[in-house]
């Protein structure tokens, strides 16, 4: 948080930033707040802090200070905020873990309006235990998850007082230029407007910097580099709003948040009729990124700018904005139009000129300015295409008089379609008129085929979709000024005009209460908060890169392929190892041991086979160093063929990186000659970036003796780590300790390839002798660790008219990269899994990973289940349209509806998925709310409600016992407190909270008593990968055997002392010499399968759960909206509820993600374009459910402790009743068009699949190209 004095209305303004964007130089006379100085464990946490932590809202931790912030400075300018300005303030706040209701909880009990929901449409209370029919009368339910009774008061007053000297520097009349030198830039603070003139002229190409969201991220990404820099912040001549008769003027320091305010107001105090323009702004400022960069970015600088996705120049144009320019040879005005947009030169600033502020006339009364966008989500995101239209009337008719239209990521720059607009005046506004404008526009406005950023025919479309927009929106505003005169539009087009709203989620979750006969101190089944959430929430929780430096540390940065496939010529090091402070360049030459472990390469050698694959190391005295130096690194490439990028790419060249694997039951071939029908189709699951929020980091530091490493890292597998670092620098695995404390975030992404990681950050360290930081940046971490493997499913299936599945043939092939990785396990589990909830009599799925020249995909949360069962429930989707019933009848009538075997033969009761089943039917009112959506798309022509609910049939474990196996450590000390370690790690799942809670419960002391230290190869060896959904499964286990075992050796004791303490019997057994310390050990489920027979008890258990959600969709733009969301996850006895509500809901989000706004795009070269956020996008705030209800139901597991189930991964899946609800819609609306409502929707449903599907006039307008002319910019890789 920001905070400064403003002398001329005397007020502090506080406001929150994005710290890396943020130039110290710019902090002068500015108080800055971190989540340090709002609240500490070592002196006093704020509410904030602790609201965010005992609601629950922290998992991993590593986004919690940044919640933190933005909620804190929420506060600090509105003490008592709505629901609305908490949702607003956490806009621009990423989180993978949480699903983020919990956060917008924790920020709402701030608030004065009530949380409580109110069952929209139902006209009963969901608390109503009378309406828990299906819940047996002996369980109570509970739904509150924390108290807020526990909660501190907040107090504003009580803050941090603004720095007096601050105001007084503020108010000094005598200021003065302030300068500051470095080694190789100078950074200039004007304290006038005529210094700031004189600076232009003697600087004219130095970058004027107000809020640095255009430099910084050109100096970051493009290496642009400055020797100067001036800024004017705080020039009292750029900050300021004038009202006329005419119009208003604002001037160009204002940031993007100070103008949404100003316009706010002139809206408020102005007819409706003079503030179209500024409508216009305000909707596209309340989504133009988030409320970070709309404080710090400025008018003026996203005017000059003129970026080519601008929400708000577009705008501008079409208002006939004009741009009041300053230098020291006087003042001049200069339009803001199609010249200045398109970047005429003519048109363009003089080098010694600065904006001094924009002029916005006011609308006039047959004047309609409009603005549209559309994104692949609500915030955060540049504009697929944007527009910004007017249109002025000749008084008292629809005779155009003037038209411009302006749209952005079109080209190059913003375009003006301006011939168009020339040919159109004169022209009555009416359909005949539309007709010739969106053919005229399209004519004009050119995107070519291969033009950059892609989805070329959906731009094209969406030109004239929101061309179309504004004609409605021109035709409602004539209607409403005079009604005789000019036709309404259509009732069923009304919806059209409104994009969907961002509101502040709501909902319940239930869950089984304790029994009250449970022991007070017992914390099992209470949703107990995570045990590092108040570290998480003040920033004091230690990462890897929180460790302090330490002497003659070297900081590491690879060099990376730029080709897919090719032989390595020559690696050129000279010119890197002679800048300053680089130490050394590592190669393959430089392993000591094996370069290869387990067919993986440390360091390519001879040739690259991905682009992304390291091929050496820069070590250097600094990261700015280090990266510097690995741009100097030059390799000599000769491409080899082929080179393999996408499934069909293999299959053509026969590439597989493993054998086929296939369960089949019953007679297949024989069960297709008797059903009524067949059909066949191709399902495309695209991949999925894990996207945890610490990135891959490692310390490796080299000791002095006998060739020991110690490796810290975050990983959910030390043992694999520790093995790999071992092989490569050829010692023995007892030479290397792994400790993990915490990881921020994992998903899978963190149990094979931190291993690959540490092993070359280990090799640097081994030949430079001297520790060595390995942080790798997003865009590098998301290039070399690639993620979820693609899929593409085939399918043959045989049906009943009454929609009974006789027979299903399947085939599964998934794109596993350039070397194994995890690829053949998760082909199994895709094989295993295939008939998700359904019994198919005859059926036969087979598998196959194709090797192709990507980084290799890895295990992802879910492991192949989420990609797979797509193909399954597409399926389903597909027999329901061919027999011409709802697909929620076809899932009932094929579930499985008794005890059972599976395809391969393991035996399971469904019981718990029937009853999930029926409570999510009834407790969502599904059967209700599916008729309403019927009326609605009946009455709605451009929008439609769709309605979907997936039964899950999910499971946990491996299908070898000793994957299963696990141990602990349990010390008791004399004074009575105990220390926990076993060999599972934890990212957020609250494995740690848990074992806490299996401890006190087993030893019958408080918590308080208890403290885990960190996962480490030297207390706990040989520990097996935290993943699986397994974690508390196996190590709960071997705690609860440790703890055992240590009661055993008191019960002597306390049979002795029945009435004494705790520490009494400690003393006691001390002093008899009985050991208060001891191992535990799990030895693994009982699980096998034999592939050749393809039958075994593969795994331990089930996990069975059914989401129901309702969307609504735009057919112009093919923007969704997440509407209601229920889920009713079977969680036999929770151990924790609270953590295990926010497992499903946070994998419910990141699944949701995978199937909707996720998407990366890759070249056809095999290069990764989707490197970071602007790229690529994990669903936001605005994303979540607007309601969003979770139960866990209760049901018996007597294999797992404490008769629990692990949740981790089992929400995932459950996303995806989010793309079958928007394909209930996009069906919805070609059903109404006319169009086969039998077609396939591939994953992720982004707005281009969701438009391109809902075709229309307007998808027939456009040009089309001949594939076989030109390379397009993107392929899909599955």
């Amino acid at each position: 948080m920001v905070s400064r004095y403003n002398p001329k209305n005397k007020k502090i303004h506080h406001y929150p930033v994005t710290a890396c964007l943020v130039p110290i130089c710019s902090l002068y006379g500015a108080a800055v707040t971190t989540v340090e100085g709002v609240g500490s464990i070592k002196t006093r946490i704020h509410p904030v802090q602790e609201r965010l932590a005992k609601c629950h809202g922290t998992q991993c931790g590593f986004c919690s200070p940044g919640m933190v912030m933005s909620i804190y400075t929420l506060l600090r300018n509105h003490p008592e905020p709505t629901p609305d300005q908490i949702t607003k303030a956490l806009g621009g706040n990423l989180c993978r873990c949480t699903g983020y209701r919990l956060i917008v909880e924790s920020g709402k009990t701030f608030s004065e309006e009530s949380t409580v929901c109110q069952m929209k449409g139902s006209g009963k209370c969901c608390m109503d235990q009378e309406e828990k029919s299906l819940v047996n009368k002996e369980e109570k339910i509970c739904t509150k998850l924390y108290n807020e009774d526990e909660f501190q008061p907040f107090d504003p007053s009580q803050e941090p007082i603004f720095p007096p000297e601050l105001i007084r520097m503020a108010e000094d009349p005598n200021k003065r230029r302030l300068t500051f030198q470095g080694k190789r830039t100078t950074w200039i603070t004007s304290v006038t407007l005529s210094d700031l003139l004189e600076l232009k002229v003697n600087f004219p190409q130095a970058p004027l910097v107000m809020g640095n969201t255009e430099v910084g991220p050109r100096i970051k990404f493009e290496d642009e580099f400055y020797p100067v820099f001036i800024t004017p912040l705080g020039l009292p001549e750029l900050y300021f709003v004038d009202n006329t008769d005419n119009g208003v003027t604002i001037g160009a320091g204002y940031s993007l948040a100070q103008l949404n305010d100003a316009l706010g107001y002139i809206v408020s105090e102005q007819p409706k009729e003079k503030t179209k323009t500024y409508r216009a702004l305000l909707k596209h400022l309340r989504t133009l990124a988030g409320p970070q960069i709309r404080n710090m970015a400025t008018l003026g600088g996203h005017v000059v700018s003129r970026p080519n996705y601008s929400d708000l120049n577009p705008i501008l144009a079409a208002g006939n904005a004009v741009i009041n320019l300053i230098s020291k040879d006087g003042e001049r005005q200069i339009p803001l139009d199609s010249k200045f947009l398109e970047r005429a030169p003519e048109a363009n600033l003089k080098s010694e000129e600065i904006v001094l502020s924009v002029s916005i006339p006011h609308s006039t009364k047959w004047h309609f300015v409009s603005g549209m966008r559309l994104a692949q989500c609500r915030e955060n995101a540049f504009a697929i295409v944007n527009a910004g239209m007017s249109v002025k009337f000749e008084d008292g008719t629809d005779t155009i008089k003037d038209l411009q239209m302006f749209y952005g990521s079109v080209g190059p720059t913003v375009v003006s379609a301006s011939q168009t607009c020339k040919q159109l005046i004169g022209r009555q506004w009416d359909d005949q008129m539309l007709s010739d404008a969106c053919r005229l526009v399209l004519d004009e406005i050119y995107i070519p085929p291969a033009a950059e950023g892609g989805m070329v025919e959906y731009r094209r479309t969406l030109i004239i979709s929101l061309l179309f927009k504004f004609y409605l929106k021109v035709r409602r505003g004539l209607n409403k000024m005079d009604p005789q005169k000019f036709p309404d539009i259509p009732e069923k087009f009304m919806s059209a005009l409104e994009d969907f709203p961002i509101e502040t989620p709501q909902g319940i979750q239930m869950f089984q209460c304790v029994d009250p006969r449970q022991p007070p101190q017992d914390p099992v089944g209470h949703p107990v908060m995570h045990e590092s959430a108040i570290k998480h929430a003040t920033g004091e929780a230690v990462y890897v890169d929180d460790m302090p430096p330490i002497a003659q540390e070297l900081f590491l940065v690879p060099v990376t392929s730029t080709r897919a496939h090719a032989k390595i010529i020559l690696i050129d090091a000279s010119e890197a190892l002679a800048l300053p402070g680089v130490v050394d360049v590592i190669t393959a030459e430089d392993v000591p041991g094996d370069n290869n472990p387990q067919e993986e390469i440390l360091y390519a050698q001879n040739e690259v086979i991905c682009v992304g694959q390291i091929v050496c190391t820069v070590a250097a005295d600094t990261h700015a160093h280090a990266k510097e130096a690995a741009k100097q690194v030059k390799i000599t490439y000769e491409d080899i063929e082929p080179r393999i990028i996408t499934i069909e790419q293999a299959l053509e060249h026969n590439s597989f990186l493993t054998t086929e694997r296939k369960i089949e039951q019953g007679n297949v071939e024989r069960a297709f000659k008797h059903v009524d029908q067949i059909i066949e189709g191709e399902v495309h699951v695209e991949g999925q970036e894990h996207f945890y929020m610490e990135t891959q980091t490692i310390l490796a530091i080299p000791k002095a003796e006998d060739k020991e490493m110690v490796i810290h890292l975050g990983t959910q597998y030390t043992t694999h780590v520790q093995e790999f670092v071992a092989t490569a620098l050829n010692v023995p695995r007892s030479r290397i300790a792994c400790h993990m404390r915490r990881a921020g975030g994992a998903f899978g992404g963190k149990v094979t390839k931190p291993a690959l990681l540490a092993a070359i950050a280990a090799v640097a360290a081994n030949k430079t002798g001297r520790p060595i930081r390995f942080i790798l940046e997003r865009g590098d971490d998301m290039l070399i660790t690639a993620g979820r493997h693609p899929l593409l499913g085939k399918y043959k299936i045989g049906f009943m008219n009454n929609g009974v599945i006789k027979c299903a043939d399947v085939e599964c092939y998934v794109n596993g990269g350039c070397t194994p990785d995890e690829s053949q396990l998760v082909i199994e589990f895709i094989v295993l899994k295939s008939e998700n909830a359904y019994y198919i009599p005859n059926f036969r799925c087979r598998g196959r990973v194709c090797k192709t020249n990507l980084p290799s995909n890895t295990a992802f949360r879910g492991f192949g289940f989420p990609q797979g069962t797509v193909v399954v429930e597409a399926y389903i989707t597909a027999v329901a349209s061919q027999c011409n019933v709802s697909p929620e009848e076809i899932r009932e009538i094929n579930m499985y509806k008794r005890t059972s075997k599976t395809a391969f033969k393991e035996k399971f009761n469904p019981e718990p998925l029937r009853r999930c089943w029926k409570e999510c039917l009834e407790k969502s009112s599904f059967y209700a709310r599916k008729w309403a959506a019927r009326e609605f798309n009946k009455k709605n022509y451009w929008k439609k409600k769709g309605l979907s609910v997936i039964p899950m049939k999910f499971t946990v474990g491996m299908p070898q016992t000793y994957y299963s196996q696990a141990a602990a450590l349990v010390h008791i000390y004399l004074d009575g407190s105990v220390l926990v370690i076993h060999g599972g790690c934890e990212f957020g799942q609250g494995l740690y909270t848990k074992m806490i809670q299996v401890a006190s419960r087993e030893l019958n002391i408080p918590s308080s008593y208890i403290h885990q230290y960190e996962t480490s190869t030297i207390t706990v060896p040989n520990a097996l990968f935290t993943a699986a959904s397994m974690g508390t499964d196996v190590n709960g286990k071997a705690v609860q055997n440790a703890c055992q075992i240590l009661m055993a050796r008191l019960q002597p004791i306390i049979r002795k002392n029945p009435q004494g303490r705790w520490e009494d019997w400690v003393g006691k057994a001390f002093e008899e010499s009985i050991s208060l310390s001891t191992t535990g050990y799990f030895k693994g489920y009982q699980t096998n399968m034999d592939w050749e027979k393809e039958e075994g008890h593969a795994f331990p258990y089930f996990v069975y759960g059914v989401s129901c959600s309702e969307v609504e969709v735009d057919c112009l733009t093919g923007a969704h909206k997440l509407l209601r969301t229920d889920i009713f996850m079977d969680a036999a006895f929770s151990i924790n509820p609270a953590v295990d509500i926010g497992q499903v809901e946070g994998g419910f989000i990141q699944g949701m993600g995978l199937y909707t706004t996720e998407e990366l795009k890759y070249s056809p070269e095999g290069v990764l374009y989707s490197r970071g956020t602007n790229g690529y996008k994990i669903p936001a705030v605005a994303e979540i459910p607007e309601e969003f209800y979770v139960t866990l139901v209760h049901s018996q597991n007597p294999i797992a402790i404490y008769s629990s189930k692990g949740l981790g991964e089992a929400g995932v899946f459950l996303g995806s009743s989010v793309f079958f609800a928007i394909q209930d819609a996009v069906t919805a609306a070609r059903r109404e068009r006319g169009l086969t409502t039998t077609f396939t929707l591939n994953s992720p449903a982004t707005p281009e699949l969701i438009r391109m599907n809902c075709m229309d006039q307007f998808t027939e307008m456009i040009p089309r190209d001949d594939p076989s002319t030109f390379t397009p910019w993107s392929i899909r890789v599955s």
